[in-house]
């Protein structure tokens, strides 16, 4: 490319030489910043009009004044490459608001983590009483424990006289005036209606939830008291057993959790004893799951009505689950015939779970019925 297309002529090129290399070295050191920066040459980039005017006259143009166009294209490169610098180090400030839904777990939600405490709390809504009653329905007496709310057992630091202690919503364990179990002495003997059981065969799944055994039914069995239908969810086993009945505590008992449209729970215990065989609960034992938390799929069915004894009189009063978290308002019916295991059947369970029954809480006065 020609640098001087109009230069003036020289008296001799030995003399020009010491200039014209000065020149040219300002000249591509000023070439190579423009290009560095992604410049075209000032030909390509300026329209005609804003060529030099000697250039567009056709007179040359000395070599100092080549020198100051190139020093003013220079800075002008200096000034546009701060500018572009400048721009693209500015960063953009991002604003995200978090905005909560709103609509918060229940009171018996398994999460509980806490804010940072710069951000806001959700605030959890808080379910009717019938309803905190109802949702442990489906692990009524035995909830696993996992999800979040606290480990609880039946012996040590976190056993039945520190559950209140393990989170805000095992308080009722403690502060709870209408607890269950209960030794029950002294029922008033009235004409109660008898339980109109409505079982029937149905497939089943039984599970080891780390506190017993329990069997997940299908829907289609229910019992009926006092004009309201209850529908069968569950039931479990406890050893020893958890009710008492003046006093004698039985090998076991089954408590089968029942759930109306409203959520409140009635609870059926069956009292067990060591004796003949019992086929239905064979049935349940040939069905243990090898791990704990996974449900064993059973092939057959059962049929409940095996569970029940043949002498349908009861007591009945108004208690609360006995495991966490003790909500209260469950209607119970204890059967006062008991029914039998095997010894090996007993056996099995004790293997399993040796003690898992909480202790006899007060009556409080409370008001006992005894079926004639």
């Amino acid at each position: 490319m020609d640098l001087l297309p109009h230069a003036p002529p020289a008296p001799s090129r030995p003399a020009l030489r010491p200039l014209c290399g000065a020149w040219l070295t300002t000249a591509a050191v000023g070439l190579s910043l423009g290009l560095s920066v992604g410049l075209t040459p000032a030909s390509a980039r300026e329209p005609a009009h804003d060529k030099p005017a000697a250039q567009a006259s056709g007179k040359a143009l000395s070599l100092d004044e080549l020198r100051d166009k190139l020093a003013d294209r220079v800075a002008q490169v200096r000034e546009a490459q701060q500018a572009r610098e400048s721009k693209a180090g500015e960063v953009p400030v991002l604003r995200v608001t978090v905005k909560t839904s709103g609509h918060g777990p229940a009171a018996d939600v398994d999460a509980h983590g806490a804010a940072p405490a710069d951000k806001p709390h959700r605030i959890a809504r808080v379910a009717p009483p019938a309803a905190r009653a109802a949702k442990p329905a489906a692990t009524a007496h035995a909830p696993s424990g996992h999800g979040g709310l606290p480990h609880w057992s039946y012996q040590g630091a976190d056993g039945p006289e520190g559950w209140a202690e393990l989170a805000p919503e095992f308080a009722t364990c403690a502060r709870g005036q209408r607890q269950s179990p209960i030794d029950i002495r002294e029922g008033i003997r009235v004409e109660l209606d008898p339980l109109r059981f409505d079982y029937q065969p149905v497939p089943f799944g039984v599970i080891d939830n780390g506190h017993t055994i329990q069997v997940n039914v299908a829907p289609g069995n229910a019992i009926e008291v006092n004009g309201r239908r209850f529908d069968l969810v569950q039931f479990h086993f406890h050893r020893p057993s958890e009710e008492r009945i003046n006093g004698r505590q039985f090998d076991m008992d089954v408590h089968l959790v029942h759930k109306d449209p409203q959520g409140r729970l009635a609870v059926v215990a069956v009292l067990i004893q060591q004796g003949r065989q019992h086929p239905l609960v064979q049935a349940i034992w040939n069905n243990l799951p090898l791990e704990k938390n996974e449900e064993q799929r059973a092939l057959g069915t059962l049929d409940l009505t095996q569970l029940l004894p043949e002498d349908r009189r009861y007591y009945t009063y108004m208690g609360s689950l006995t495991t966490p978290p003790c909500s209260e308002g469950v209607l119970w019916m204890v059967f006062k015939q008991p029914v039998t295991v095997a010894p090996e059947q007993l056996a099995i369970f004790s293997r399993l779970y040796p003690m898992n029954a909480r202790p006899i809480q007060p009556a409080s006065n409370r008001l006992i019925k005894e079926s004639n």
